[in-house]
């Protein structure tokens, strides 16, 4: 299960974790730049050290000796925080003075034109070495001065300005860090309110959220929340239409049962009884009829999600509910007729719906066309698939055509006994398929034509 996160949260994570890895680059990158501006400082000291020392080296008759003073190396080993060792060989005699474990250079060929720096260990600590030749014009012979001294000094300047360096920065960043935090509260804060506003309403009050505090990056949000409540307040206001025409439609055959039962409770003869049985049969085949198709307008209702969209056979489809209308189109002496293909035409539709759709189209032809008419249903392949049922009855004048859709309409004077909820199924089944639906006379002496027409799938 998916944790929710918080908006706060999320926005202070975006923000302070980019902060945090820029400071932790900026100080890497500050402690190698202090490195290696110490190193430059510190080893020009080391390299003055290395060539006081060169002022003892005498060359007399040929040899080479190195005169230092004790109170010359007094002042050149005295240091409070770092040691220093020195070492000064010739290439020829080797070892001429200081301490024989002062590192050397180990790379074969040097350039000795310029001192040579490294790090290395001395006595288990880690020392920097400066590495000199000098020549004398009294002698060809090379010689070397090594100086090698502790890093305790470089270290402490190190921290020193690291510490500088790094103090007003993480001062930077609480402050930062608090300014953002308020930031983002106070941000966040007509979103509370709205949700408080919001929170505070009634189940039926959907009035569209006011957007007078509200961020035009939440706008698109409260847009579409307003859009969503004005189609929840239609499809509210719609269903509350739908229950009370059916509660009116449902009294009328209810009052009659009620009248019909009482009218037979007064009679003592079963052949008088018998015309109040035929009309509560009557009364119930109307509210059975009217239940069905409630349930069916209910089904195809796509908020109901009771349907299933999937490739079926038209032809097979209209065929069939024809061959189950034949019975009552002869009733009322009608022919029935189908005209289709052998070869099968795919929707895509729900089976039980479109059988529905085009049984309520064959029951008005049946209930509202003349006796001995004639009723067609044709299936067309091009330029779309289409189903067509036609009537040579009265038809539906020009003035009704656009509200017999409506739920529960009924044209004025029409005869037989519906309830108005036919061509409303019609109409909610085919916006299900998402087919267009187009109603015209069927010929210049009248009738009905309803074409069901399938767009593109």
């Amino acid at each position: 299960m998916n944790k929710s996160r918080s908006l706060k949260t999320e926005i202070l994570l975006r923000l302070a974790i980019p902060l945090i890895l820029f400071m932790s680059i900026e100080t890497v990158l500050s402690y190698f730049v202090t490195l290696h501006h110490v190193n430059v400082a510190y080893d020009r000291w080391l390299l003055d050290s290395a060539r006081s020392l060169t002022e003892g080296i005498k060359v007399r008759a040929g040899n080479i000796f190195v005169e230092l003073p004790p109170a010359a190396l007094d002042i050149f080993k005295w240091d409070e925080l770092d040691k220093t060792y020195f070492k000064i060989i010739s290439e020829e005699k080797g070892m001429l003075e200081g301490d024989k474990f002062v590192p050397e250079p180990l790379v074969p060929e040097i350039n000795w034109s310029s001192p040579i720096y490294f790090d290395d260990e001395m006595y288990g600590e880690p020392v920097r070495v400066v590495s000199i030749l000098i020549t004398h014009d009294e002698t060809p012979e090379k010689i070397f001065v090594h100086v090698a001294e502790t890093l305790n000094k470089r270290r402490g300047m190190m921290m020193d300005i690291l510490l500088a360096d790094l103090v007003p920065q993480l001062v930077l960043v609480l402050l930062v860090g608090v300014y953002l935090l308020a930031g983002v509260r106070r941000g966040l804060q007509p979103l509370n309110v709205l949700a408080d506003e919001i929170a505070q309403r009634t189940p039926r009050d959907l009035r569209p959220i006011p957007e007078r505090h509200v961020f035009l990056e939440v706008r698109a949000l409260t847009d579409t929340i307003n859009d969503l409540l004005e189609r929840l307040a239609q499809a509210i206001a719609s269903q509350e239409r739908f229950i009370t025409n059916a509660a009116h439609q449902l009294r009328t055959p209810l009052a009659g049962l009620k009248l019909q039962a009482e009218r037979a409770l007064r009679k003592q003869d079963v052949a008088e009884i018998k015309p109040a049985l035929i009309q509560i049969q009557g009364c119930a085949d109307r509210m059975s009829h009217l239940t069905t198709q409630l349930l069916i307008l209910a089904r195809s209702e796509p908020i109901n999600g009771g349907y299933e969209l999937r490739q079926l056979d038209m032809c097979a489809l209209a065929r069939k509910t024809c061959i189950d209308w034949v019975p009552k189109a002869l009733q009322r002496h009608m022919e029935l007729s189908f005209e289709g293909f052998e070869q099968p035409l795919f929707v895509q539709g729900d089976e039980v719906l479109l059988r529905e759709l085009l049984a309520n189209l064959l029951d008005n032809a049946v209930c509202y066309g003349y006796d001995k008419g004639n009723i067609v249903v044709k299936v067309e392949r091009y330029p779309l698939p289409t189903l067509i049922v036609e009537d040579d009855g009265p038809g539906i004048p020009d003035v009704e055509i656009a509200r017999v859709f409506e739920r529960f309409y009924r044209i004025p004077g029409s005869s037989g006994d519906g309830c108005g909820l036919g061509l409303a199924i019609v109409k909610e089944i085919a916006d299900l398929h998402k087919a267009r639906l187009e109603l015209d006379h069927a010929g210049e002496a009248g009738g009905t034509r309803i074409e069901l027409i399938f767009e593109a799938q």
